[in-house]
């Protein structure tokens, strides 16, 4: 029996969970590159992109892995459709980060003053939202001895109300910010402003994927 089969003998949601809790210190490592980029850090923010890449790449081999070694014999708490459905999910959230890493190396983009303080709150608003469903994946396994009800079903319920009310704000966020890109066509270049658009949306695609993760435990929750 090979580790991830390991892993499933104990709980079906361990490996999810170490997939999961790498995918979100990708996503931290996001944190790094903001500040590399506001202090116009070139060479610091190559090294961060690569070490964005380098932890996707370790995300996804336990992402093959488990896929390749779910046991077929093993009965499982959810069915494997939805297992692999949340770890697909996970696994988007880790290339997004990868995605936003890359974008950022496309070009060389300069700070701009009256937004890197929105960009930083919106950066943040959506790593918070990553941080959370992590916590949701976490407590699978408590969810799972309490059979998906009583206190611990409450309270994961509050944590995905609390993901998708992030993701509201976020949305909210990133309103504000195309606002003040639309208006700075006299700063920006066609190439700088597609790209930063691009950069903007990547960055909402980990907020909007982590609802989409815990709307899916949401669903696990009310067929229980």
């Amino acid at each position: 029996m090979n580790i991830i089969e390991n892993l499933f003998t104990r709980s079906p949601f361990t490996p999810l969970q170490t997939h999961m809790e790498k995918v979100a210190q990708c996503v931290a490592k996001l944190e790094d590159l903001y500040v590399a980029f506001s202090k116009n850090e070139q060479d610091r923010i190559k090294t961060i992109v690569k070490e964005i890449s380098e932890m996707e790449h370790s995300a996804d081999i336990t992402k093959n892995d488990i896929r390749n070694n779910l046991p077929r014999g093993l009965f499982l708490a959810i069915n494997r459709a939805n297992l692999l459905e949340i770890l697909s999910l996970q696994d988007t959230i880790a290339d997004k980060a990868e995605d936003i890493g890359v974008l950022m190396t496309l070009k060389k983009l300069e700070p701009i003053d009256n937004l890197m303080d929105d960009l930083k709150s919106f950066l943040k608003k959506n790593i918070d939202a990553v941080q959370q469903v992590n916590s949701i994946i976490r407590e699978l396994d408590e969810l799972l001895q309490s059979t998906f009800g009583g206190t611990e079903a409450k309270r994961v319920r509050q944590i995905i109300n609390d993901v998708a009310y992030i993701e509201h704000e976020a949305d909210l966020m990133q309103h504000e910010i195309l606002k003040k890109l639309y208006n700075l066509d006299d700063r920006l270049n066609y190439s700088s402003f597609s790209l930063w658009m691009n950069i903007i949306r990547t960055i909402s695609a980990l907020g909007d994927t982590s609802e989409k993760l815990a709307n899916r435990i949401s669903m696990l929750l009310e067929s229980a």
